[in-house]
């Protein structure tokens, strides 16, 4: 297994870059493709098709700890590359100032964390993989909760539903197969993480946004 704590500084600083560009372009890039459809306009401006990437990058990435910290820069980068556009484009104001620092705080949180389960998933041992499976799909599965409990888009909701549910079987199958005990949690703890994502989101964007 490749090794856990050390790296060699070189390869961190290459991997750190690309995880810089990589944020900056999608932050850059959801913010271009706002206003284009309804749908895509929803699909772009959520969390799940942010910080789902910070997951992927975890997988690729060879060593836990720059996993995860390149979780971290890629949802700074992206939130940095997001509201560069905005104020270029003219629609950020001062007022959006709180809410740029709440979703740079919440991403970098979860992007420490889903690039750790991105990590875990691929490289990790014994059933703490099944957790990291469900940590990285319950994002989708509590958005399409908040799509439609909290924002009433049923057709959203029922495809951020879909793919959240096609996600964790894909992950619990790999795990199967991979050999990984008690693989069934994956699935079980991907819903009752749907759940609390959905509550969480709820909580940030009613009580500290004001966006409902």
């Amino acid at each position: 297994m490749a090794s856990t704590t050390t790296f060699r500084p070189s390869t961190s600083l290459t991997v750190l870059s690309a995880t810089l560009a990589f944020g900056l372009l999608l932050g850059w890039g959801t913010y271009g493709l706002h206003g284009i459809t309804p749908s895509l306009d929803r699909a772009t401006n959520s969390t799940s098709t942010w910080i789902i990437w910070t997951a992927i990058a975890g997988a690729l990435i060879r060593q836990r700890q720059l996993a995860v910290w390149s979780g971290a820069l890629m949802m700074i980068a992206t939130c940095g590359g997001y509201y560069t556009a905005s104020t270029i484009g003219g629609t950020f104001g001062s007022g959006a100032l709180g809410t740029a620092a709440v979703w740079a705080t919440t991403g970098t949180c979860g992007g420490l964390l889903l690039g750790w389960a991105g990590w875990t998933v691929r490289r990790g041992e014994g059933g703490l993989r099944a957790v990291a499976g469900a940590v990285t799909t319950m994002v989708v599965l509590g958005e399409g909760l908040w799509y439609g409990l909290g924002l009433h888009y049923r057709a959203d909701a029922a495809v951020f539903v879909t793919v959240g549910a096609l996600l964790t079987a894909l992950l619990t199958a790999y795990l199967a197969r991979a050999g990984v005990q008690r693989y069934w949690l994956c699935p079980v703890l991907a819903a009752v993480g749907g759940v609390v994502f959905y509550l969480a989101e709820r909580a940030i964007l009613n009580g500290l946004l004001g966006s409902v």
